[in-house]
Formats: structure tokens, C-alpha cells, sequence
């Protein structure tokens, strides 16, 4: 199946168009409004530096919703000793940037590359766009940020100098978006880390129907 281009046009194919392996589409750019249009539609980008801009919606979707969150002996033992302190939107650059530069294992480097880092940064400027930060001894230590569409938070990226800090950032951000309503978090794509919080597959169908439901 061939794969889209885009251009400067705001679209995207219709779903029974995707690649096999979940590609949506290529290149077209990383506005304010293509990303909030992406996103409202269950896409994301995903691309390293050295390649064309690539638009994803992968057969299977990693979802949480925020009531189903899995809180450990550890970690509740961690939020009653309040260990870290928890903020929203109070350094959204730092918390980009660090999830930019943080060592991840097995990994050489990052998808983050400064054009989307800027993208975001954008996104947060328009109040789309939100960061959890996690501090200790007033150092920030741990966070992600994610986009808000509709009442489905679309989580980006997370980051962890200090063992637990991304995970109590994690519960913290599902317990507050549960009490604002918000009906599932999208995880985009499978990793041990996020299913050991909760999180689990759904086919693309599933989620898209979720997606249309939100709008």
C-alpha cells in the first residue's frame, strides 16, 4: 500500500489507508494546528532526525485509563512520605529539554530533535501542551508532558534522573486527569515500564472509535 505525502494542505488519510505497520503518512509539518488535528485523530508523529517527518496510528495502542492506574505497596509508601514534590506546568521547557538529553538504555540518541522540541514548546504556549514536573530538594529530578485533546491525554515523553521520580510523576498526572474526567491516557506505543502502571493494548479500531467518541 502506497504511503501518503503531505504537503501543506491540513489532512490526513482515512484509516483504512494506513501502512501495515501503521505509517499514516510523511513529511507535510509540524504546526500548531496539523499536530491538534493529528492528534484529535489518533495519530502522532514519530521520526528520527535524519528522516522525513513520519505520521503513525500503529495496529495496536498502548491506553491507560487514569481511574485503572496500578499504584505499588512502594510507591504508595512513597507518595504518603512525600517524597517528591509534584507540579503541573510550571517548567515545561526543562522538562522537554530533559527528556531530550536524558540517557535512555539502549539507546544511542532520541526522536525528540529540536524541531519538535520547538513544536511543543509551541503547543504549550497555546495551552495544549502540558508538563508534570517531579522535585526534590527543589531539583527537578523526573516529569513527562503530554497533549490534551478533548478528555484523552496524549503522553509524549517522560524522563527520570532519580529512581521512581517518572513513575510517581505518572500516578500523580492519572489521579488528577481521573478527577477532571479525562476518559484514557494514550501511551501510543508498548513498553514493559508503562504496562507494569496499568497500561495495556487495544486494536487501532478500538482506539479510533474512542477517538471519533471524544470529539
Amino acid at each position: 500500500m502506497p504511503v501518503y505525502q503531505l504537503g501543506k494542505e491540513l489532512w490526513f488519510p482515512p484509516e483504512e489507508e494506513y501502512d501495515e505497520h501503521g505509517v499514516v503518512a510523511i513529511e507535510g509539518d509540524l504546526s500548531a494546528n496539523r499536530l491538534l488535528l493529528a492528534y484529535s485523530s489518533g495519530i502522532f508523529p514519530w521520526y528520527n532526525e535524519d528522516e522525513p517527518i513520519m505520521w503513525w496510528c500503529p495496529e495496536k495502542r498502548m491506553v491507560l485509563k487514569p481511574s485503572q492506574v496500578k499504584v505499588s505497596k512502594s510507591s504508595r509508601n512513597l507518595l504518603n512520605r512525600n517524597l517528591f514534590k509534584v507540579t503541573f506546568d510550571t517548567a515545561f521547557e526543562e522538562v522537554i529539554e530533559a527528556c531530550q538529553n536524558t540517557p535512555r538504555k539502549d539507546q544511542d540518541g532520541t526522536w525528540l530533535n529540536d524541531e519538535m522540541k520547538a513544536a511543543y514548546i509551541e503547543l504549550h504556549r497555546l495551552g495544549h501542551c502540558h508538563s508534570v514536573e517531579c522535585w526534590q530538594d527543589d531539583k527537578l529530578v523526573g516529569g513527562l508532558y503530554g497533549t490534551a485533546v478533548g478528555k484523552i491525554f496524549c503522553g509524549d515523553s517522560m524522563f527520570s534522573q532519580v529512581s521512581n521520580a517518572s513513575k510517581i510523576a505518572f500516578i500523580t498526572l492519572a489521579r488528577k486527569l481521573e478527577e477532571l474526567n479525562f476518559i484514557l491516557i494514550d501511551c501510543q506505543v508498548y513498553n514493559d515500564y508503562l504496562a507494569s502502571l496499568g497500561a495495556y493494548e487495544i486494536p487501532r479500531k478500538e482506539f479510533l472509535e474512542i477517538v471519533r467518541g471524544n470529539r
